[in-house]
């Protein structure tokens, strides 16, 4: 009889001890997916750097969120604060604005659903969720996880390690890897808030063309860029330039440069008129929002159009995949971010 209650004693104590052990990687994701459905709303600080080119890019990131489909993620470039934006999403659509160049884009879209997001909880999340062959390890301080990304116009940046709070739950750092698994872009979270009392004009397209969101004076109308350079791609694809027609335009300059070889492009530069993106006009341009780094664009399956700089460019190709034309684009505007 007392071997048998000396059995029960370490079967009870057993037991406890499961209780209070780590929780497994369906804990944690059953948990997370119960907690982004739960999410009313956050607000967030973020530094996100990326190491795509010569040179980091570093980009201080604010991104307020409210259920249900209302997102302001302002990206402050360190280096650059004229390319400043903020990517909005309410009830008109999905908008990149660009305050400092009273430019802004509306696009046709499902945004953020579309694509992985490293600086988006709900998205972080859903990348958990969805990867049934995610790893799962848990340290000290962290949950941590390794998904598959969903960058349907990038497939150099195949994996990501998210790092979440043991305690919160959300998340801390987010490297998206390369296939040699080196980090290209990193965000690391610096303030993470639930449920924050949001202001109504959050999520309003004039509130956000606001310069003074982003601290950075905007330019007065018909003001232009003065010191446009010609900017030629180092990525080429095997095509050489063959052709170049440069023109002045009421507000600047106009360059048309075409590529022919193994796959044949043309891209056009040209000075931004800050007076035709004035005020309440707003282009609508094909295509989805695309990350490249340095700026966001608008994709189409044959072309790629951005600003930076002060320089609108276009590059159009019925050859190039979607990838090699931001690889071309990189290649381009990385001269300008020397």
């Amino acid at each position: 009889m007392r071997k048998y209650k000396i059995g029960i004693a370490v079967l009870l104590f057993a037991i406890v001890l499961m209780g209070c052990g780590e929780k497994s990687q369906e804990d944690v994701r059953s948990k997370l997916e119960e907690t982004a459905q739960d999410l009313q709303a956050y607000q967030a600080e973020a530094k996100m750097t990326l190491k795509t080119g010569q040179d980091d890019q570093v980009y201080h990131v604010n991104i307020a969120h409210k259920k249900e489909d209302l997102y302001r993620v302002l990206l402050k470039n360190e280096n650059d604060e004229e390319s400043s934006q903020i990517i909005l999403k309410n009830e008109d659509g999905v908008f990149v604005l660009t305050p400092a160049l009273n430019k802004s884009f509306k696009f046709q879209s499902d945004w953020p659903e579309n694509n992985s997001q490293p600086y988006l909880y709900q998205s972080l999340i859903k990348d958990v969720v969805d990867d049934s062959e995610a790893t799962f390890t848990s340290t000290e301080n962290y949950y941590v996880f390794r998904t598959k990304t969903n960058y349907k116009s990038n497939t150099n940046l195949p994996y990501q390690e998210l790092y979440f709070d043991k305690k919160s739950l959300t998340p801390i750092l987010v490297k998206v890897l390369d296939k040699d698994d080196e980090a290209l872009v990193e965000v690391e979270f610096q303030q993470f808030e639930i449920d924050p009392d949001l202001p109504k004009d959050t999520f309003l397209m004039d509130n956000n063309m606001s310069s003074s969101l982003l601290g950075i004076p905007a330019m007065a109308e018909g003001e232009t860029q003065q010191d446009f350079s010609i900017l030629y791609p180092t990525e080429k694809l095997g095509a050489e330039l063959v052709e170049m027609d440069e023109h002045e335009t009421d507000h600047g300059k106009r360059v048309m440069l075409s590529y022919e070889g193994e796959k044949n492009f043309t891209i056009i530069e040209e000075t931004i008129d800050v007076m035709e993106t004035s005020g309440a006009m707003t282009e609508v341009p094909n295509g989805e929002p695309v990350n490249l780094g340095f700026t966001t664009g608008a994709q189409t399956e044959s072309s790629l159009k951005w600003s930076y700089n002060g320089v609108n460019y276009y590059l159009a190709s019925e050859e190039l995949t979607k990838e090699e034309m931001i690889s071309v684009a990189g290649s381009i505007s990385a001269q300008s971010i020397k």
